[in-house]
């Protein structure tokens, strides 16, 4: 599909900054940076067919429609000198300063990768550039500016490449443009998507809106008209202009079921005051001439979006009985509308564009605070993207505090959420909720506009079933890591207990045992760090008391090497049919324990491995398995096994768990919980026969949360 090009120049670049980059130093710069990339790209071309330093004045003309600062210009026509022409960051830092430099790189980095809308290998990646957005933000307002030129030009690429490039600017990069409130990139960027992901649904609409232009055109004009004169009335300086509604918005409405004759606010008006209050006189005004249309008002000067958003809402029956959509708001409020945070550049008062723009992102942002609250949540990374595509690009809902304050939440949100998006103390301490004045259940699921109050009891905790009714991954988090602080502080505590309790045995004197020289040595011999880290592996039953004594006081009828006790097994643990001397092991797929039938492999070079006669490893081996058995005069003290314990509650029992363990004469080596939901637990433990542990789950079924325990074979 070819297009016209658009003829653009470096003149014509110069005349849209100098109409708000005043300073001859700032034009300087911008064509010094103009030549630096002319030169650095010379003979470089598209596949548009264009020179590539057109696709950089391209992207620096954007930047001027949000009215972008001159260094971030600079980086704009700098911005692939680093990745595709060889230039070093140093060269960079010594032409134009080390703010562009810095801003450069991080462009360069993002140019690097590619956002996936999959949750593929490239998750980590798209979990850096969006935290990255904390080191500047110019960086991905750039990165749209970069997205929107390449998009106009995506007829260039391949038809499956426009599909992918499509997909991911709709899901991703849409989303950041519209919760940053660059209302001109986002409206842009979203037709553009559809058109290539959706021709037949693209060019549907806008014949739709060709046929119907000029009456709609006329009666647009009417309407304009009658509430000019209705304002001038009343004495309400203002502007009045025609609305065009995007293809995009149209489209989302007719895939919730609409007609495109059902559509009522594709007449749009624009009104422009000086003032706040003239916003609602004129409102006010209209009202009283034009019959609002039910349930279509909406204040969002009041109550501004999250993404800074204010103006007033309204649909009314106008001229010949149509509908309208009118936005009134005053210039100010327009600039932020169309250009969000890019409307907080810092050129107007010359200060650090950064550090201004930074400032405002982080006290006027939701959607920045949360990405950062995601960030500093230790969620995997496929976690955080997932968190980030539901909680926060996603569109969310808005509900009150008693006070008025706007809490924003992601759609399916319960007041367990609200009350820890309020404050994580105020959800640690709620016993209920009450919405719009009624009582709800905690796994209520809130509503736009909802006015929620929390109550709390300074003795109530959380319950590990809220995890299960909570929506956010921040606030499940914040739950499991209450329990995780809890549950170790106890083992701390039992763990300290039974140590002491266990050198009274010993009649060793508690400071004779934990002096300086003797804690550097348990850390070392344990690889712990501290003295809480000790006492909580002695509380779980990783290392027992009397190891940790052993370690600094030998028993006198025992070889220093403790770990004999331990051991896997001896030569002569196992009696080889007819060979003698021969090297054994036992097989860490199956762990056989004296008591199993087993069989010896013949592996090569590395004598015979013992496995249980039933080990699927030894499917079809047969011709290279010889009889084994146990010696049952030269077994060793202990063996390897591991165990999965099934409960039927969520509650964490695992600290009565390892009691009873550590009471059946067994030695723990690793627990791992393999499900928190259900709370599955795998143990791995030294015992000392097949026997041993067929007692040992008889003992551990008698608890009554436990529903089925499992020797593993791996």
């Amino acid at each position: 599909m070819a297009k016209e090009k658009e003829i653009v120049t470096l003149d014509k670049l110069l005349l849209k900054t100098d109409t708000y980059l005043k300073e001859e130093t700032d034009r300087n710069a911008i064509i010094k940076a103009y030549q630096f990339a002319q030169e650095a790209h010379r003979g470089q071309f598209r596949k548009s067919g264009e020179p590539h330093i057109d696709h950089l004045l391209h992207v620096a003309l954007i930047l001027t429609e949000v009215y972008a600062d001159c260094e971030s210009i600079e980086v704009a026509l700098l911005k692939d000198v680093l990745e595709d022409c060889g230039v070093e960051e140093e060269e960079i830092e010594m032409e134009f300063g080390k703010n562009v430099a810095t801003l450069l790189k991080g462009v360069t980095k993002l140019s690097r990768l590619h956002f996936s809308t999959e949750n593929d290998y490239l998750i980590e990646y798209y979990k850096k550039i969006i935290v990255g957005m904390s080191e500047d933000v110019r960086v991905i307002i750039i990165k749209l500016a970069d997205c929107l030129h390449n998009m106009r030009t995506l007829w260039a690429l391949p038809f499956e490449k426009q599909k992918l490039k499509a997909k991911e600017t709709l899901e991703i990069l849409a989303p950041i443009a519209d919760h940053l409130g660059i209302h001109k990139i986002t409206s842009e960027l979203r037709d553009l998507s559809l058109r290539y992901l959706k021709p037949e649904i693209f060019y549907d609409i806008a014949e739709k809106l060709n046929k119907t232009k000029l009456e709609r055109d006329k009666t647009v004009s009417l309407m304009m008209h009658e509430v000019t004169d209705l304002l001038k009335e009343h004495n309400i300086t203002h502007e009045i202009t025609g609305r065009a509604k995007s293809i995009y918005s149209i489209y989302t409405k007719l895939n919730k079921g609409k007609k495109f004759s059902d559509i009522y606010d594709l007449l749009a008006l624009r009104i422009f005051v000086n003032t706040e209050q003239e916003c609602y006189l004129a409102l006010g005004i209209i009202h009283s001439k034009f019959k609002p249309f039910p349930n279509r008002f909406k204040d969002y000067i009041a109550m501004p979006k999250a993404n800074m958003y204010q103006s007033l809402h309204t649909t009314v029956f106008g001229v010949d009985g149509y509908l309208f959509e009118i936005q009134i708001r005053t210039y100010k409020m327009d600039e932020i509308a169309e250009n969000g945070i890019a409307s907080h550049w810092a050129y107007k008062e010359k200060k650090d564009a950064s550090s201004a723009m930074q400032t405002t992102t982080e006290q006027k942002l939701q959607f920045f605070k949360s990405i950062m609250e995601l960030s500093q949540e230790k969620l995997s990374s496929e976690e955080f993207v997932q968190s980030v595509k539901d909680e926060v690009l996603n569109n969310n809902i808005y509900c009150f505090t008693p006070k008025g304050d706007v809490i924003e939440l992601p759609r399916g949100s319960t007041p367990i959420d609200f009350a820890y998006k309020v404050h994580t103390k105020i959800g640690e301490t709620m016993v209920g909720a009450i919405v719009n004045d009624s009582i709800v259940p905690l796994d209520y699921e809130l509503q736009d506009n909802d006015i929620v109050k929390i109550n709390t009891n300074k003795n109530s905790t959380p319950s590990k079933e809220w995890i299960g009714m909570v929506k956010s991954a921040t606030v499940k988090n914040k739950i499991r890591s209450f329990f995780a602080k809890n549950e170790k502080e106890i083992y701390i505590e039992r763990g300290k207990y039974t140590l002491e309790k266990t050198l009274r045995k010993q009649k060793i004197a508690f400071h004779d045992f934990l002096n300086d020289q003797n804690l550097a040595l348990l850390f070392r011999e344990f690889k712990i760090n501290d003295l809480d880290e000790l006492y909580w592996a002695v509380g779980t039953g990783k290392i027992t008391a009397l190891a940790a004594i052993h370690t600094i006081f030998k028993p006198q009828d025992e070889k220093p090497k403790q770990e004999k006790t331990f051991k896997k097994k001896e030569a002569t643990d196992i009696i080889v049919d007819g060979i003698e001397k021969v090297k054994v092991q036992l097989s860490s797929c199956c762990m056989p324990l004296p008591g199993d039938d087993i069989i010896g492999y013949i592996t090569k070079g590395n004598g015979i491995s013992i496995h249980r006669t039933t080990c699927h490893n030894l499917d079809n081996l047969v011709e290279r398995c010889v009889p084994v058995h146990w010696n049952q005069h030269a077994l060793a003290t202990h063996y390897l096994t591991a165990i999965v314990l099934y409960t039927n509650t969520l509650e964490d029992h695992l600290a009565e768990i390892i009691t009873k363990l550590s009471s059946l004469d067994v030695v723990i080596d690793e627990v791992k919980t393999l499900h928190r939901e259900n709370l599955v637990i795998e143990i791995q433990l030294y015992v000392h026969s097949k026997a041993q542990l067929d007692k040992l789950k008889t003992e551990l079924l008698k608890l009554s949360y436990l529903v089925d325990v499992r020797r593993i074979y791996r």
